[in-house]
């Protein structure tokens, strides 16, 4: 069995990746976006953190938090979400064709990757090139021609606080090569 390590840092700020299973193109669903929408509130209640960015894609998200100064658990916040959301939605999403005897073992729906990716911030700089990458991803798998076409994503509510303009990386040729993929 694999053993990951995972940052234990109080206090830091992470970039993640999380996948739907067999990358199945349900993020964006409207009851599947209110189960995660509402899933992240429940969470925040009792285990806080800080959104810095987010992107749904149909597949697969791309978020930033920081957590409280105190906490490094970014695990229990997911493994809590993603239970969460599966509660909410399994009616619809689950496929019970696809429920394997290690998914059966585990515990584990049909709905998500078993894991996720996650990145600890390095630096301001790090910081910087993983908050336009949440927000091109869109643009860079297709989904739009301009960031600022794309509804679910918190780059509208940067632009509003005036972190960034709302023409950033406003066509193809405008997309910057961050050296990193998913």
């Amino acid at each position: 069995m694999s053993h990951y390590r995972r940052s234990n840092v109080t206090g830091a700020t992470f970039f993640f990746t999380v996948a739907m299973h067999r990358r199945q193109p349900i993020l964006t669903d409207e009851p599947f976006r209110r189960a995660l929408r509402d899933a992240v509130r429940e969470v925040r209640e009792d285990m806080p953190f800080a959104i810095d960015a987010w992107v749904l894609l149909p597949d697969h998200l791309h978020c930033i938090w920081t957590l409280p100064s105190n906490d490094a658990d970014f695990g229990r916040r997911w493994g809590c979400i993603k239970r969460l959301v599966t509660r909410a939605v399994a009616a619809d999403y689950e496929q019970a064709d696809w429920r394997t005897p290690s998914r059966i073992t585990r515990r584990e729906s049909t709905i998500w990757q078993r894991r996720f990716w996650e990145h600890q911030i390095r630096d301001d700089s790090d910081y910087a090139s993983h908050m336009d990458y949440v927000h091109i991803n869109p643009v860079k798998h297709g989904l739009v021609h301009t960031v600022a076409d794309w509804p679910h994503s918190t780059f509208h509510r940067l632009v509003h606080a005036g972190m960034y303009p709302p023409d950033w990386a406003g066509s193809d040729s405008m997309l910057p090569d961050y050296g990193f993929d998913e």
